[in-house]
C-alpha cells in the first residue's frame, strides 16, 4: 500500500513503500500512456532528492515514461550513514530495497502492466545490477551513469538486463572500474564515454534546463529505455546497528 501525500500538475506523487517492518519514501510519475517506469538508484550519500535524477527523471516523463525516486535508506538508517559514511556501500542492502521496490511496483495498479528499468548512479549502480541479477523476469533493462558496477561483483555474471554504461570521459578511474565490469557482463550491452556539458547535468533541478538538453541526454537514456522494453528479464572503532557491526566507511 502507498500512502499519497501530495500530487502534482506533473502526475507526481509522494508515496511511502513498505518494505516488511521498515518505510522508505519515494516520488512516483505516471505521465498518461506511460509504457515502461524507470526506477532509479541514487548514489552514495544521496537521496531520492538529488538534482541531476530529478533532472533526468523530467526528460523521461516528457518521453512518456514513469519514473519512481525512491530513497534507498531510512530516516533513521540515513540518519546513521551520515555519521558512519557505512550503510551506502551496503551493496546487498541498498539492493535489497531496489528488489523490493520493484515487486512494489509490480503490484500497483498504475505500474504493474509496465516494463520496469533502473536508472542507477555511483553505489546506485551497483546496487541495481545486484538486482536485475536477482529479478531477471521483472527488470528489462539498467543504465549506470558514472556508477560502480564493479561493486556488483559476482552479479555481474548473473545479469541478463541489457545494460548500459555511461561514463566521464575525464574520470580516468571510474573509466577503467567500468571497462573491467563491462567484459564481465553476459548480456547485451553497450558503453558510452561521453564529456557532457556542465550545463546539462551537473547542479541542475527541475525547470533549469536549456531548449536542446532533451536532445542532448535523451538519445543515451529514452532510446536505450525503449529499445529493450520488450526484454524479459563493537571492537574500539566499530558501532553497532540494526543488528550489524560497521566501521565507518565499511560494513563488517
Amino acid at each position: 500500500m502507498d500512502q499519497v501525500q501530495e500530487q502534482n500538475a506533473n502526475h507526481e506523487k509522494a508515496v511511502e513503500v513498505r518494505m516488511g517492518g521498515r518505510t522508505v519514501r519515494a516520488d512516483l510519475a505516471v505521465p498518461e500512456s506511460a509504457c515502461g517506469v524507470v526506477l532509479f538508484a541514487h548514489g552514495s550519500g544521496s537521496s531520492r532528492r538529488s538534482p541531476r535524477n530529478r533532472y533526468v527523471a523530467e526528460i523521461l516523463q516528457e518521453a512518456g515514461l514513469a519514473t519512481l525516486l525512491m530513497d534507498l535508506l531510512t530516516p533513521e538508517e540515513e540518519a546513521f550513514d551520515a555519521y558512519t559514511a557505512a550503510l551506502r556501500f551496503d551493496i546487498g542492502l541498498l539492493a535489497s530495497r531496489l528488489v523490493e521496490a520493484t515487486r512494489w511496483l509490480h503490484d500497483q495498479p498504475l505500474t504493474a502492466q509496465m516494463h520496469i528499468g533502473y536508472f542507477g548512479a555511483s553505489t546506485g549502480a551497483a546496487a541495481a545490477l545486484v538486482a536485475a541479477a536477482e529479478l531477471p523476469i521483472l527488470v528489462a533493462a539498467v543504465v549506470s551513469r558514472g556508477g560502480r558496477p564493479d561493486l556488483a561483483g559476482k552479479a555481474l555474471w548473473r545479469v541478463a538486463a541489457p545494460t548500459l554504461l555511461i561514463v566521464g570521459g575525464r574520470d580516468s578511474t571510474v573509466l577503467e572500474l567500468n571497462r573491467q565490469a563491462f567484459a564481465e557482463l553476459p548480456c547485451e550491452k553497450r558503453w558510452k564515454s561521453c564529456l557532457v556539458p556542465p550545463t546539462c547535468l551537473k547542479n541542475r533541478g527541475i525547470g533549469s534546463r536549456s531548449p536542446t538538453d532533451k536532445e542532448r541526454v535523451c538519445p543515451l537514456l529514452e532510446s536505450h529505455a525503449r529499445q529493450t522494453a520488450g526484454s524479459s528479464q563493537a571492537r574500539p572503532g566499530m558501532i553497532a546497528f540494526d543488528g550489524r557491526i560497521y566501521v565507518r566507511g565499511s560494513q563488517q
